[in-house]
């Protein structure tokens, strides 16, 4: 049964490859490229082109308004943009190294949808649910994110229209991975290049210390409290597991683990530093760090293309006075911030989750947004299939998000291309995708909640069936 298994998840992520590829021979990859919902300012594979092209004439990359990117980026599929094969559709290369990219990504998303699944198995079989342990692991969470972020068509969308975001969303599940593994130098490296190509990531560092120090995703901590204080006061109460082992979970359920916090900051300052030594070689003729900062996360943090795209600050700051600008900005921007310390304060024990949070709040509320940020924080929701079961409206959302893939080249295309429509068409679809994600984030959260509480019920029953 398990081979089975085994053979029809990788039929599956072959046949996502094998679509993507055929996708690829697509006379001009379908002028994905151009859509404003793939390629944003920041992740534009043409953009990146040119770029190159002006590197390689001795020019500034930055000169002008075209490339706002990484010089590591550029390092890496600048050369690849300039390679032709014969008789083959162009920027090959540069198509190949996304699908891979995405294929590397749905295999640690799998890989830390197993070890989240497995330590909360284990904790839940601690306290003596078994039938929800036995329940949590009907569902692979980690094949089924794995297939989800394949399979999607954001995913598929941003891979053939050669997007940059894959790169981006790779960097983000490494960290994740690397912190459910405990490996402290792949967190580092992983949130420390996430956060240099979309500067967005940064706040993903509190999810990571979580689960570096805590470990994995697990019930309520309360709950190993009670669990602890019942085997102080019944030394002699039947336990099906032994002694070495309920202090080991207890250990992992309350001791917070300094030292890998610790390895962490130093790998992240290590990689920091790596980091800025190879942009400011990179850079030296053109400016240095100062000009680098000022083209990349300034152009983030000031919102100077106004171009469309499937967020609603383009819209907003386009038609705000500019006496207000500054102030609308920091009201914007502060809105992510505001929300970091609530969410940790209620979520600490699920850093995981925590993470998937953080992730779809920044798409909804950061300056040049694309599917491809969809594409990620949807497969990392099905790592929390089980727990989220009981989410409503998930039809609506489901439908929701179908629509406006649908409308939203549609109104584009009214106004742009067709001049029957104006922006307000566009802008309206952006409109109902922030909403769908609003809905999304408090509908998810709040399954979540109505998750721990419902275990905390069940444990607090067992304990006075105990007890009487």
């Amino acid at each position: 049964m398990k081979k089975k298994k085994v053979q029809w998840f990788w039929s599956w992520v072959i046949g996502s490859v094998i679509l993507r590829l055929i996708l690829l021979y697509f006379p001009k990859n379908l002028n994905l490229s151009s859509r404003p919902e793939v390629s944003t300012p920041l992740t534009s594979l043409r953009r990146l082109a040119e770029g190159y092209w002006l590197k390689q004439s001795s020019v500034s990359p930055y000169a002008g308004s075209m490339y706002h990117g990484s010089p590591l980026l550029l390092t890496l599929l600048g050369p690849l943009t300039v390679t032709r094969v014969e008789g083959q559709p162009d920027h090959l290369l540069c198509s190949l190294v996304f699908v891979i990219a995405d294929v590397i990504c749905a295999m640690l998303i799998r890989a830390a949808g197993e070890k989240l699944q497995v330590a909360y198995s284990s904790r839940l079989q601690f306290l003596g649910l078994h039938n929800l342990s036995e329940n949590s692991e009907l569902l692979p969470s980690g094949d089924f994110a794995a297939l989800v972020y394949l399979w999607n068509p954001f995913t598929i969308v941003a891979c053939v229209g050669l997007s940059t975001s894959a790169i981006e969303n790779l960097m983000v599940v490494l960290s994740l991975y690397g912190a459910c593994s405990r490996l402290t130098p792949l967190a580092a490296f992983g949130w420390v290049m996430a956060t240099h190509l979309s500067l967005y990531p940064a706040i993903l560092i509190i999810p990571v210390i979580l689960l570096l120090g805590y470990g994995p995703d697990a019930p309520p901590r309360k709950l190993f409290w009670q669990r602890k204080n019942l085997d102080v006061g019944n030394s002699t109460s039947s336990d099906s597991c032994s002694e070495e082992e309920a202090k080991n979970q207890l250990k992992m359920a309350h001791v917070f683990s300094w030292r890998l916090v610790v390895l962490f900051l130093f790998w992240t300052l290590l990689w920091s530093s790596y980091v800025l030594v190879l942009c400011g070689i990179y850079v030296q003729q053109y400016g240095g760090l100062q000009e680098l900062f000022k083209r990349t996360y300034g152009f983030i943090l000031t919102i100077q293309d106004l171009s469309p795209n499937i967020g609603v600050l383009w819209y907003f700051f386009a038609e705000v006075f500019d006496f207000f600008r500054n102030f609308f900005l920091i009201v914007f921007h502060g809105n992510i911030l505001l929300m970091i310390a609530p969410l940790a304060l209620r979520l600490n024990h699920r850093p995981c989750f925590l993470a998937f949070v953080y992730i779809l709040i920044s798409s909804m509320l950061k300056s040049y947004p694309s599917v491809g940020d969809s594409a990620l924080y949807l497969g990392l929701l099905g790592l929390f299939a089980y727990e989220l079961k009981d989410m409503q409206f998930s039809f609506f959302l489901f439908s929701g998000y179908v629509g406006v893939s649908l409308l939203s080249p549609v109104m584009h295309n009214l106004w742009i291309w067709r001049g029957t429509g104006n922006a307000n068409f566009y802008f309206a679809t952006a409109i109902a995708y922030a909403c769908f994600q609003i809905i999304l984030v408090v509908e998810s959260v709040s399954a979540m909640l109505n998750h721990d509480r419902m275990l905390t019920k069940l444990y607090t029953a067992k304990l006075q069936n105990v007890k009487s």
